[in-house]
């Protein structure tokens, strides 16, 4: 492999691990570590740690419990306001990893980088699950749900094997989030002034009808 072909997978696999690991944390370790210990791929020295089958079998075990809750309505966003700190670092972390042994200078840059792109990933998803949470049926939020499992082995197999393509799809990618962050974060503040004043109406319930029309009635 060239120089110009290895730069462009390293620069691949930093930013789809940083992406995927916003997305889905345990599957993105999952995905790189069963890949890199049956040989499919060659990771960086800094990543073989994923292949131990004790972060294996961790990242196996946190995926089935982030599966069930990732499509659970309310629980959801719970989880992803919980993991705001852990995917984010993860980010950090596999992208200075991905960029392997090399000067510190760039491994401080990859992980600045890879935690942008994971806290974009992540606020994507987290976002727009609170908006998806606000209708009654279920099914919007499993669909969601499969579709980012899908996306992220989908993503990782992308990056490791074309990963020209991805950085093509990347730069969509961050073009979609530019024009739809802002758009998720005004749907949001709608959302919480509508709760707010739900609860207040609440708190503050108007008076009964026949109890206003004598209050209306009286000249007092």
């Amino acid at each position: 492999m060239d120089a110009y072909q290895q730069l462009i997978a390293t620069i691949a696999l930093m930013m789809g691990t940083s992406w995927a690991a916003g997305i889905n944390l345990y599957a993105t370790i999952g995905v790189l570590g069963l890949l890199g210990v049956t040989g499919n791929i060659v990771l960086p020295e800094p990543l073989h740690v994923l292949q131990n089958p004790l972060v294996i079998g961790a990242a196996a075990l946190m995926y089935v419990v982030e599966f069930f809750a990732d499509k659970t309505p309310g629980l959801d966003t719970g989880w992803d306001t919980i993991h705001t700190f852990i995917r984010i670092p993860a980010g950090v972390m596999l992208a200075a990893g991905a960029v392997g042994q090399v000067n510190p200078a760039v491994v401080i840059v990859a992980g600045i980088l890879g935690g942008t792109i994971a806290a974009t990933s992540h606020s994507l998803k987290a976002g727009s699950r609170i908006l998806i949470n606000t209708s009654p049926e279920p099914f919007s939020n499993w669909t969601a749900s499969l579709l980012e499992d899908v996306a992220v082995v989908a993503g990782l197999w992308t990056a490791l094997h074309h990963p020209l393509a991805f950085i093509g799809l990347f730069v969509l990618f961050i073009l979609l989030a530019i024009w739809l962050l802002p758009k998720i974060w005004h749907g949001i503040k709608a959302l919480f002034i509508r709760l707010k004043k739900c609860f207040i109406n609440q708190a503050n319930p108007p008076p009964p009808h026949h109890l206003e029309t004598i209050t209306r009635q009286d000249p007092s």
